[in-house]
C-alpha cells in the first residue's frame, strides 16, 4: 500500500481545500507514491517524534500542526523545524499535516471534542459561506438514474443530514448534430427532439471538478450540457466551531470540573461565573476566541476553546461563560481521530499514537 492511499482516507474526511488561507496542511516532506510501512500520529512534529517513528519503523508521520508554516531559503539545522525536516529526509520519512481542514470538517476535531463531552444535536456553529454551487444538467430519461448516482458519488446532493438530494423535471431537449459529430442519438444535420430529465442538485465548490468528471464519464451524449450557478446558502457540512446540547443542565462549576476530568487538565481558565446553568455548549479547539460573538448570538451558555486573550474574558461580560482548556489539550484528541478514521478503512495497517507529550507549554 502506498502513502497516498492512507492520505486519501484523511482527505475524504477533511479535504485540503477546507483549510484556511494562512494554513499549510498537506504533504510537508516526502513522496506520497512510496510504499508505506506504518504511520505515527501526533499533534506536533518534534525531533523526539521523528526518532520514535524511526524506532517503530514508520515512514509516515501524520500531525495536526504543520511543521512548515513559512517558506525556506535554506535548510541548515539552525531551528528545530529545520532539524526535523532534515532528519525526516535523511530517514525517508514522509511528513503530512491535517490542520484547519480537520478543524473545519464535519466529523473533525470539534466533533470529536463534542463526542468526548457527550453532547447531542451537534452542528456547525458558523458554516462556510460562498462554498456551494447549484449544478444543473439534462439527460435522456433512461440514463437519469446512472447520471444521478455518478454525481452523488462524486459529492453532489448533500443537504444537512440528507444525501442524494435532487430536483427532477421532465422536458424536451433539441439539438442538431453537425458534420464531424458522433451523436449518441439523432442524425447528422437533422433536428432531433429528445425526451429528457432536468436534474438540479447542490455541490460544494471544492467538489466541482470531481462532479463534472463523473458526469462526463457516464453521460451518453458526446457533449453533455451542465450549468453551474453560485448560491448564497451556507454550507452546513463545513465551518468553524460546533454547538451541541448537554443531556442535562449542569451548574457552571460542576461543568468546569467535568472539563478537567474529561480532558485531564492541569487547570481551566474561565471568565467570571454567572450563576447560570449550562446546557447549550459551543466548542472550537485551538485558538477559537474569534467565535465569541457567534456563540453569544447562537445562545450558547459556554464557549470552550484552547486559548483566549486577556480582554476576551472581559468582553464576554455576562453573556456566556468562556472556558479555555489549553491549545494542546483541546487538540490532543486528533491522534485518536486519525487512528479511528484510518482503522475503519485499513484495520490491519500498522498505526501508532505518539507517546511523546509535545506540548510546548509547561505548568509549575
Amino acid at each position: 500500500m502506498r502513502i497516498k492511499e492512507i492520505l486519501q482516507v484523511i482527505e475524504t474526511l477533511a479535504p485540503l481545500p477546507l483549510q484556511e488561507n494562512y494554513d499549510n496542511s498537506g504533504m510537508q516532506v516526502g513522496d506520497s507514491n512510496k510504499e508505506v510501512s506504518g504511520a505515527l500520529f501526533c499533534i506536533d512534529v518534534t525531533e523526539d517524534v521523528i526518532d520514535e517513528a524511526i524506532s517503530l519503523k514508520c515512514n509516515l508521520i501524520i500531525s495536526h500542526h504543520p511543521i512548515a508554516f513559512n517558506s525556506f531559503k535554506s535548510l541548515t539545522g539552525k531551528t528545530y523545524v529545520e532539524r526535523c525536516m532534515i532528519k525526516a529526509i535523511k530517514n525517508d520519512i514522509a511528513l503530512y499535516a491535517a490542520h484547519t481542514n480537520l478543524d473545519n470538517a464535519k466529523g473533525g476535531v470539534n466533533f470529536k471534542l463534542a463526542s468526548m463531552l457527550g453532547l447531542e444535536n451537534v452542528k456547525i456553529l458558523t458554516p462556510k459561506e460562498n462554498a456551494l454551487l447549484k449544478f444543473v444538467t439534462t439527460v435522456p430519461n433512461e440514463h437519469a438514474e446512472s447520471v444521478r448516482n455518478a454525481i452523488f458519488n462524486a459529492g453532489a446532493g448533500h443537504i444537512g443530514d440528507y444525501d442524494n438530494c435532487s430536483y427532477n423535471l421532465k422536458g424536451e431537449g433539441t439539438f442538431r448534430a453537425k458534420y464531424g459529430a458522433n451523436p449518441y442519438i439523432g442524425e447528422i444535420n437533422e433536428l432531433h427532439v429528445e425526451p429528457e430529465l432536468r436534474i438540479e442538485t447542490v455541490i460544494p465548490v471544492i467538489r466541482k471538478d470531481e462532479v463534472i468528471r463523473a458526469l462526463i464519464a457516464v453521460h451518453p451524449y458526446e457533449e453533455p450540457v451542465y450549468d453551474l450557478y453560485p448560491i448564497s446558502n451556507d454550507w452546513v457540512q463545513s465551518g468553524s466551531g460546533i454547538t451541541g446540547v448537554l443531556p442535562e443542565q449542569m451548574e457552571e462549576q460542576d461543568f468546569l470540573y467535568m472539563l478537567k476530568d474529561v480532558f485531564k487538565l492541569h487547570h481551566v481558565s474561565h471568565s467570571r461565573l454567572r450563576g447560570k446553568e449550562i446546557r447549550e455548549v459551543a466548542i472550537c479547539g485551538g485558538s477559537g476566541a474569534f467565535l465569541i460573538n457567534d456563540a453569544i448570538n447562537y445562545g450558547a451558555d459556554v464557549l470552550i476553546t484552547g486559548e483566549a486573550k486577556y480582554n476576551d474574558y472581559y468582553d464576554v461580560e455576562d453573556k456566556l461563560l468562556l472556558a479555555a482548556i489549553g491549545h494542546y489539550e483541546s487538540e490532543i484528541c486528533t491522534k485518536e481521530l486519525f487512528h479511528d478514521v484510518i482503522s475503519k478503512k485499513y484495520p490491519n495497517f500498522a498505526m501508532h499514537l505518539s507517546a511523546f507529550d509535545s506540548n510546548p507549554v509547561n505548568y509549575l
